[in-house]
């Protein structure tokens, strides 16, 4: 029987005991300690549990919040939060002194387009009066164009200006009235008009008013026959006579016409009268489409009219509450501008002037 010798502790040593306990594989080389892996060293100190430092406390990092990922970014699904997939560095927030530069600069870019308006609206204001002779001269030249298909440039351009000088009677009358007048408009086949408020404080203005047109028309036209008989032009008679027959044609007395007007100071019973005779106007000459657009609106206005008397108000009264002696004086010059008129057609009546005819007329 042999014997073996002594361990440190004084215990046999048992050589089987440790190839028994030794675990096999990845196992033992986990849990096998230094001193026995290596037995070429001495690892007691280290294999000693109790002599081990203590494991170092982990710092406490708190979660970043997960990003909400949108756009192209949502789709692919980035890695890191706010990290772009496709390798470019995230955008960073701008700061906040940039965004009040942006906003102050749209303020004063906005500022900038008021001011420019203001002074566009300020030009126009000062522009104003311009733009009515612009509104004068433009349709006066459409009527112009108008007119020459039939008549002839220069006929055209006398007739309108004729047209032109009965308008302006209308105008100086409302600014002795102390009424404010817009510039004449010319519409083509129709004559001319004028807008106002009004027409005076009561009948006897107005008809001063509607009066002033035929006046100073019927001085145009005798100006143009005196000057064609010096000159011998036939151009300038057939002019004249045009200019005595509107005239006379505005004396009709029925609204809104100048005779209408005027009735209105004499006797507004006059206005069926006028409307009577453009309704046989109308019947004797049928196929005159502005014949019957004057009778609808004379129509219309007559009712208007008659409907406004019939209310017996206190201010209807008033108004047509006119002086016999200024019912005489409107009635003479009512008729005496017919007989003058009738005698300057009759005076300046040609039948051809410049291969154009005038026998119908």
């Amino acid at each position: 029987m042999s014997r073996h010798a002594p361990t440190a502790s004084g215990d046999p040593e048992q050589p089987s005991s440790r190839a028994a306990e030794r675990p096999s594989g990845r196992a033992a080389d986990r849990r096998r300690p230094l001193g026995t892996a290596y037995d070429c060293c001495d690892n007691v100190v280290v294999d000693n549990h109790e002599l081990s430092l203590p494991s170092p406390t982990p710092a406490i990092v708190p979660a970043a919040p997960t990003p909400v990922a949108t756009g192209a970014y949502a789709s692919h699904g980035a890695s890191h939060p706010g990290e772009n997939p496709f390798g470019d560095k995230p955008r960073r927030p701008a700061p906040a002194g940039g965004i009040r530069k942006r906003i102050g600069s749209a303020l004063a870019a906005i500022g900038a387009l008021i001011a420019k308006f203001g002074l566009a609206i300020k030009a126009l204001l000062v522009a104003l009066p311009n733009l009515k002779l612009f509104v004068t001269a433009g349709t006066a030249l459409v009527s112009v164009a108008a007119y020459s298909i039939f008549f002839g440039w220069w006929f055209a351009a006398g007739f309108v200006a004729l047209l032109f000088v009965h308008e302006m009677g209308h105008v100086i009358a409302l600014r002795r009235e102390g009424i404010k007048a817009s510039a004449p408009m010319f519409i083509p086949f129709m004559g001319a008009a004028i807008f106002a408020k009004s027409l005076g404080d009561n009948a006897l203005a107005e008809a001063r008013v509607g009066l002033a047109g035929p006046i100073l028309g019927s001085l145009g036209a005798a100006a143009v026959a005196v000057v064609g008989e010096l000159t011998g032009s036939s151009l300038l008679i057939a002019l004249a006579y045009f200019g005595f027959f509107i005239n006379l044609f505005n004396l009709l007395p029925v609204v809104p016409l100048d005779g209408g007007r005027a009735a209105a100071a004499m006797s507004p019973w006059m206005w069926f009268a006028g409307l009577g005779v453009l309704v046989a106007l109308v019947f004797l000459d049928p196929g005159n489409p502005i014949l019957l657009i004057i009778v609808l609106f004379a129509a219309f206005q007559t009712w208007h009219r008659w409907q406004q008397r019939k209310s017996h108000s206190l201010q209807q009264a008033a108004y047509y509450r006119v002086a016999p002696r200024h019912r005489l004086i409107v009635s003479a010059v009512y008729v005496g501008l017919i007989v003058a008129l009738v005698f300057g057609m009759s005076e300046t009546h040609i039948l051809t002037s410049g291969g154009h005819s005038f026998g119908s007329i």
